[in-house]
């Protein structure tokens, strides 16, 4: 697919990280973009200094999303890209002792639940959603192309560490989508891949002392260090430019293989 002004691209979590380096990407080649994200105000910064829009939408709610679709769709037509990097993390291991009061406690449901709901959840609705607009849409390419789903899982989702269940299963839940999702829009060109990151300067890292983020990244074999949003941003648009990437789920990493701790 080439990108170019005549595309339109929604990316979920477009106001930090992944997501906004995704924007900015899309942007320059002069990509409509319409960024959907719980904080308006960051991501509407960041829409007007790409000419594009922002609208604050909770992934996980259908009438939000619905909303926020018709808003993006009558601004910039139907979108032929959509970057799925909405997401949260927490850190809980499955049981454990407290400290204080020497009581095993199991992970909380509420917590796995919620983690589960917008990274998994979240990321099918969104497809869903955008992939039945995709299918309204003419052939873009010679091969028949309509659009493509990029998703956002992570090495954690096959090699999570201490603490990282939640977090692991939603994420290995979005890469079992891939294959399957990918079978099911192939006959209208919709392309899925998932994009699996390891270490990156996100703004959960940033917000680490800098002697911690280094350390973290001496354990990434090559290049030695935390990777850069706008490196996930490149592979995100060259899975856009290259028809041939469909189905498979992408390690970015740096050859990171991750330890329990």
């Amino acid at each position: 697919m080439q990108l170019d002004e005549t595309v339109s691209a929604i990316v979920t979590g477009g106001a930090s990280g992944l997501g906004e380096a995704t924007a900015r990407a899309l942007g320059a080649d002069g990509v409509k973009v319409a960024i959907f994200d719980l904080d308006g105000d960051k991501g509407g910064a960041v829409a007007d200094e790409i000419g594009g829009i922002c609208c604050t939408v909770d992934v996980t709610d259908e009438a939000s999303v619905d909303a926020a679709l018709a808003r993006a769709r009558d601004a910039h037509g139907q979108e032929r890209v959509l970057v799925n990097c909405a997401g949260i993390a927490i850190a809980a291991k499955t049981a454990a002792l407290d400290k204080k009061s020497g009581e095993a406690k199991p992970h909380s449901l509420s917590a796995f639940s919620k983690v589960v709901t917008v990274n998994l959840m979240g990321t099918f609705h969104m497809c869903a959603k955008s992939a039945a607009g995709m299918l309204s849409l003419a052939p873009a390419t010679d091969d028949g192309g309509r659009g493509i789903i990029i998703n956002t899982a992570s090495v954690a989702g096959v090699e999570g560490q201490v603490g990282q269940a939640a977090y692991a299963a939603s994420k290995g839940g979005v890469m079992g989508l891939t294959v399957p999702m990918a079978r099911d829009l192939a006959r209208d060109g919709i392309r899925v891949v998932t994009i699996m990151p390891g270490l990156f300067l996100t703004p959960m890292f940033e917000t680490l002392p800098r002697e911690v983020a280094e350390s973290l990244g001496r354990g990434v074999p090559f290049p030695s260090r935390l990777g850069h949003p706008r490196e996930y941003a490149a592979l995100a648009r060259h899975i856009c430019e290259n028809d041939m990437l469909n189905g498979e789920c992408i390690r970015l990493d740096g050859a990171l293989r991750m330890q329990p701790r």
